[in-house]
C-alpha cells in the first residue's frame, strides 16, 4: 500500500502540479474543519456494586470487549476485568479491600498529598557494616580477582 507522501512523490515527479494543488486544497479545507475532540472519559465512574452487576449483565448478554464495556460505562478497563474475573465489586461492604483503597486514594486526592516531587531517599547503614556502606553491588578486591 503506498502512503500519502509516496504518493505526492510521484505526483512530482511526472509534474502533475494541478493535482498537487487539488492535494493541498483538501488539506488546507481538512485543516479548518478539524476540531479537538474531547477526551473519551474525563472522570471515572465510582465503582457501586449496581455498577459491577451492569458490567457482569453486559458482559454476559454480549459480544462485546472488556474494552468496549468499559468505554460505554465510562470506567477502566482494568476495573471491568476486576469484575468479570474476581467477582469485585459486587458486594456493597463499605469495609471491603477494594472499597477502603478507593476512599484512601480519594482522601489523599482531596487532601493534596502525593503531589509533586518526592523527598530524597536516605540510605539507613546496616549494622554489619561499620564506616562506610558499600551500596548495591559493591564487590570487595578479593571478589573481584581471577581465580577466586
Amino acid at each position: 500500500m503506498t502512503t500519502l507522501k509516496q504518493f505526492e512523490e510521484a505526483l512530482r515527479e511526472h509534474g502533475m502540479t494541478v493535482a498537487l494543488e487539488i492535494l493541498e486544497r483538501l488539506r488546507e479545507r481538512d485543516r479548518a474543519t478539524r476540531t479537538i475532540r474531547p477526551a473519551r472519559r474525563v472522570t471515572g465512574r465510582k465503582m457501586t456494586p449496581e455498577l459491577a452487576k451492569q458490567i457482569l449483565d453486559l458482559h454476559q448478554t454480549t459480544n462485546k470487549t472488556q474494552q468496549e464495556i468499559a468505554f460505554d460505562l465510562g470506567v477502566n478497563q482494568g476495573r471491568v476485568n476486576e469484575v468479570i474475573k474476581r467477582g469485585k465489586w459486587l458486594d456493597g461492604d463499605p469495609a471491603s479491600p477494594e472499597a477502603v483503597a478507593r476512599d484512601k486514594a480519594l482522601k489523599r486526592a482531596k487532601a493534596g498529598l502525593g503531589v509533586g516531587p518526592r523527598p530524597a531517599r536516605t540510605r539507613k547503614a546496616r549494622k554489619d557494616e561499620p564506616g562506610k556502606g558499600k551500596g548495591k553491588g559493591g564487590a570487595t578486591p578479593e571478589q573481584l580477582r581471577f581465580g577466586l
